[in-house]
């Protein structure tokens, strides 16, 4: 028996679908930006202000005239249709805050691994967090203003990656350019789950 349209609204509920996304990287390399760029709400944010004991600890190099840092994680939210709704989950980028990965990657469909040329190195834990787990992911080169450009190839080569992982520029900062970061991602897990299995 319905009660006030109960059962219509719990089927409508049943059909809703939710894609799960993380954007993880070093410290200061555009999560949080690229988040709150591209989210159709107001980003959740969990950024407190950086204090003396997390200057001496974190590496600022690059990034010296940041003054806050996500201690939990970021949330945005676009609805792809009425159905279909993706949430992007920024992870925190500090050594300290890694145990968090684990609650915030479960059900992700897949990954981006944002990275800053400046700090490179920066994103080998969030590159060996995903290939451990075989979570899709994908590299995106947040292209800081004064920062050299590199080829495709060379950081490639340089974070050891696969001939075909996707390697994309982009700028946080633009919802065109974030757009095609996870259209890129969702591209990658689609063209992975058409791979037959090896044995």
């Amino acid at each position: 028996m319905a009660y006030g349209g109960y059962e219509a609204a719990g089927a409508a509920a049943r059909r809703h679908r939710a894609i799960k996304i993380l954007l993880a990287g070093g410290f200061g390399v555009g999560k949080t930006t690229l988040v709150g760029a591209v989210s159709e709400i107001k980003p959740l944010r969990t950024e407190e202000p950086m204090t003396e004991n997390s200057i001496r600890t974190d590496n600022t190099t690059g990034v010296e005239r940041k003054t806050t840092t996500t201690v939990a994680m970021d949330f945005g939210r676009i609805t792809l249709r009425e159905d279909l709704v993706l949430y992007l989950f920024g992870t925190p980028g500090q050594e300290r805050f890694w145990f968090m990965w684990d609650e915030l990657a479960l059900g992700a469909l897949g990954a981006v691994v944002l990275a800053d040329t400046r700090r490179l190195a920066d994103c080998f834990p969030a590159i060996d967090y995903f290939e451990r787990r075989e979570i899709p992911f994908i590299v995106a080169l947040n292209c800081f203003e004064g920062s050299r450009r590199y080829e495709k190839e060379d950081v490639r080569v340089a974070l050891d990656l696969d001939p075909g992982m996707p390697i994309i520029l982009c700028d946080a900062r633009s919802k065109e350019s974030a757009k095609e970061v996870l259209i890129a991602l969702v591209e990658h897990v689609l063209s992975v789950a058409d791979e037959p299995v090896s044995r």
